[in-house]
């Protein structure tokens, strides 16, 4: 279970590290940890009229590419079916983009438009 804590305390770390880049971009934090029956989105943030719903992979000994191979194609669908949840639960009208926040010990590496999610 302590292994568990710690890779939770990380992940909310890496969340509030990827936020605050974000927000150093000019993007507007509307919410965090939103959940769903489907699962949960990590940040969901606005960008000028773009609602940006953002997954955060914090991975200390990984590449960037091992860590965006971590949003397989089955995290992509949870995370639309969630994000429609968000939609309807927040009467938003915008358009919507997906994006990836990957931290490393290099460092971190916004991918906006990480991935379309219109096949589902």
């Amino acid at each position: 279970m302590t292994d568990k804590l710690t890779a939770y305390a990380k992940g909310v770390l890496g969340e509030d590290a990827a936020r605050k880049y974000l927000e150093s971009k000019g993007m507007v934090l509307l919410n965090k940890r939103y959940h769903s029956p489907y699962g949960e989105i990590d940040l969901v943030m606005r960008d000028g009229n773009q609602l940006v719903m953002v997954e955060v992979k914090t991975r200390e000994r990984a590449s960037y590419e091992e860590s965006a191979y971590a949003i397989t194609p089955a995290k992509q669908k949870r995370l639309c079916l969630t994000a429609r949840c968000y939609m309807a639960e927040y009467a938003a009208d915008a358009p919507i983009r997906f994006d990836a926040v990957l931290i490393t010990r290099s460092g971190i590496l916004h991918i906006p438009n990480a991935f379309e999610g219109r096949e589902w």
